[in-house]
């Protein structure tokens, strides 16, 4: 199983690459969305570590920079001059530098990320929708529970997300997600969440969780398998609609569709 989504930089590394991508904002494809794009609590978590580990790297830039000018300019031989500078071997004080700051980034680095990871991978097992999600070649069968309840939708490859399947969702709600996987690795992602997930033969549902609190911002968002899967990966397409908790409830009460 993958946490991928705390893995931030392979957003960008998609391999889907048909038509569906034009149907989302620029910033949506390049993997940074903006603050009304993100339609889950879970992912403020996601964004907050992501700008602080740019933050940080801005910063250890600007040092590595800093220090590399003063060594060019404070430590060049000089203009009409035949010595060199001072040719120095050892220097303790930079060597505990170099040291000592590196160790601090990375642990600075791994409380942050394993703090958030905990977070967003904490099954509370009260989640009041919970949603069963296949990913077979090359769609995906979304099966919805809720209230006993249940409602089933089975899609096929499309070259627009708007034609897949539909996952519909309330807003305000905590859901829970249950993976799945017949034949080979899938990636269940909605871009929107800041988050996806590998979807692996031969383990079970139960062990591949996670849950979102969805937040109140209905719309339909753009899904997508992110793992190189077959011929017809770039169709894998679906979509996930927010509504209100009573139109869900009336999705739900229509039953299954194809």
């Amino acid at each position: 199983m993958s946490a991928a989504a705390l893995a931030l930089p392979l957003m960008l590394a998609t391999a889907c690459s048909g038509d569906e991508g034009a149907s989302l904002s620029k910033s949506a494809q390049e993997g940074f969305l903006p603050p009304e794009g993100r339609i889950t609590a879970e992912a403020d978590i996601v964004r907050n570590l992501w700008d602080g580990a740019w933050i940080a790297a801005l910063a250890t830039g600007a040092v590595v920079i800093v220090l590399i000018l003063w060594a060019c300019f404070f430590h060049r031989k000089r203009k009409n001059s035949a010595a060199l500078p001072a040719q120095v071997r050892y220097n303790l004080p930079i060597e505990i530098f170099y040291t000592l700051v590196p160790l601090v980034m990375v642990s600075v680095f791994f409380f942050f990320t394993a703090r958030d990871q905990n977070a967003m991978l904490a099954v509370n097992n009260d989640a009041t929708v919970k949603v069963k999600v296949e990913a077979v070649q090359w769609s995906w069968r979304f099966t919805t529970e809720s209230g006993g309840k249940v409602k089933q939708v089975m899609g096929k490859p499309v070259s627009d997300y708007t034609q897949g399947p539909q996952l519909v969702l309330p807003v305000d709600t905590k859901v829970e997600f249950q993976l799945e996987s017949p034949d080979v690795i899938h990636s269940f992602w909605v871009p929107a969440f800041l988050f996806k997930r590998d979807v692996i033969p031969g383990i079970a549902k139960e062990k591949n969780r996670f849950e979102v609190t969805t937040l109140n911002k209905p719309g339909v968002y753009a899904g997508r398998c992110a793992e190189l899967c077959g011929v017809d990966h770039s169709r894998m397409l679906f979509n996930v609609k927010l509504v209100s908790k009573q139109e869900f409830e009336q999705n739900l009460a229509a039953g299954s569709s194809q």
